[in-house]
């Protein structure tokens, strides 16, 4: 095995197009990382970095923006935005006939699409960075925004708007090398920038509370086997057997060949978790808008809502309900049994046993069904981890079961992604 990944490594760094992407992805990322430390103008950063500690909700935002919120850089969002709008652009293509015909016109009408989940970001990046500087002026010690001027509030807005279309450029010009999903690598770099400073607080707590070692080491065999677990899901799939019908081309015979049609546990990858992170962050940060409404209902409304969410319970399971119900939504986006059943029929093939057509395409259905169960509940109890684990003597999950699966996940598309581009050189 290391015979074969020394092999690997040479080729790649022989070929000398994939070696050249690598170098331009990873100065990208590169460029990313400064962005994270560069903070927003007029706003003391160092003084908000205490309201993270201990927040799990703002934590795991952090995450996904690679520590840019909580060092109030211009990229505080992310690509948060994006990610945002890009749900709302599918969840229109189920709703709305004319997204739904361009989702079926190919590569033109997937360009139309994400053109359109652009523009929707600059709008949506404008209300959430307002929206987030509001919200984090409530509830730090000191309110820096009415110490800002008209000015300096929209000189913000702007920087963190034009951060979180820089980063979408950034990532689009990642997903062009095709070396993986430039969104997904982004996440990916920032949650492994948080590596370091991981390992460097639990050396420290581990010199001041020697007695808390047992907690990392239960951590550290918990996170094996939840990478052991990824790995095997993300890679496991069901084979379905395809005939192809013998056809007559004038004195030559075609067809009679057998394939197969693979369906994967794990169809939506970490889609629905960054989905359901996307969604849990909002329910509580509205309601804190409501605290100091006029209206006693309104903020016995709201105080309940941040109360719900503080719950670990309640929030395990609402995180565990929207991951499963994501799952299965985005499934059925990228799994389209009727047009698979069609294709089938038009090359010819058919699955034994099983009538061409309709019959085809709900046996694919019902199949799909029940191997998305599966993958739905493993991601379900991939994010809750952080929870089940709450009462580990204080260990500080900075790294969840999410970070890993997309991290994982990342590591995988990458490796598959730069293995298909060495077996194209060899075709050549």
């Amino acid at each position: 095995m290391t015979l074969i990944n020394v092999s690997k490594l040479k080729q790649v760094w022989h070929a000398k197009d994939i070696r050249n992407d690598i170098f331009f992805v990873l100065s990208l990322l590169f460029v990313s990382r400064i962005l994270a430390h560069i903070p927003v103008p007029g706003v003391d950063a160092a003084a908000l970095r205490q309201y993270f500690t201990g927040n799990q909700i703002f934590g795991l935002l952090n995450i996904f923006t690679g520590g840019g919120l909580e060092n109030f850089s211009i990229v505080l969002l992310g690509v948060g935005p994006y990610i945002t709008a890009s749900i709302i652009l599918q969840l229109l293509t189920l709703v709305v006939p004319r997204i739904q015909e361009l989702s079926k016109e190919g590569e033109r009408g997937r360009q139309k699409i994400n053109q359109w989940t652009r523009y929707l970001t600059i709008p949506l990046a404008l209300i959430q960075s307002y929206a987030t500087m509001v919200f984090l002026s409530q509830q730090t010690s000191f309110n820096f925004l009415n110490a800002m001027s008209i000015l300096d509030r929209i000189t913000a807005i702007t920087s963190i708007t034009a951060g979180t279309v820089f980063l979408m450029w950034l990532g689009e010009l990642i997903s062009e090398k095709k070396i993986g999903n430039g969104i997904s690598i982004l996440i990916f770099a920032g949650i492994v920038a948080a590596l370091p400073k991981a390992a460097a607080q639990a050396w420290v707590n581990l010199s001041d509370n020697p007695t808390s070692l047992n907690d990392y080491l239960i951590f550290l065999i918990v996170a094996l086997f939840t990478i052991i677990a990824i790995v095997f899901i993300t890679e496991g799939q069901r084979t379905i057997p395809i005939a192809h019908a013998r056809q007559q081309y004038g004195s030559r015979m075609a067809g009679g060949v057998k394939s197969h049609l693979p369906l994967r546990v794990n169809q939506a990858g970490m889609i629905p978790i960054i989905f359901a992170i996307s969604l849990m962050v909002m329910p509580p940060i509205v309601a804190r808008f409501f605290l100091g409404a006029q209206s006693s209902v309104i903020v016995s409304s709201a105080q309940t809502i941040i109360d719900l969410f503080t719950n670990q319970l309640f929030y395990g399971l609402l995180y565990f309900s929207l991951v499963v119900g994501f799952t299965y939504f985005y499934t059925a986006i990228i799994f389209q049994p009727t047009e698979i059943a069609e294709n089938l029929q038009k090359q010819g093939a058919f699955i034994p046993g099983v009538r061409p057509g309709r019959e085809t395409a709900g046996y694919l259905n019902t199949l799909m069904n029940r191997i998305v169960l599966v993958g739905a509940i493993f991601l379900g109890v991939i994010a809750i981890i952080p929870v089940l684990m709450q009462n580990q003597g204080g260990v500080n999950l900075v790294i969840s079961g999410a970070s890993m699966l997309i991290v994982v996940g990342v590591v995988i598309e990458i490796v598959k992604q730069i293995d298909s581009q060495l077996i194209m050189r060899h075709y050549e």
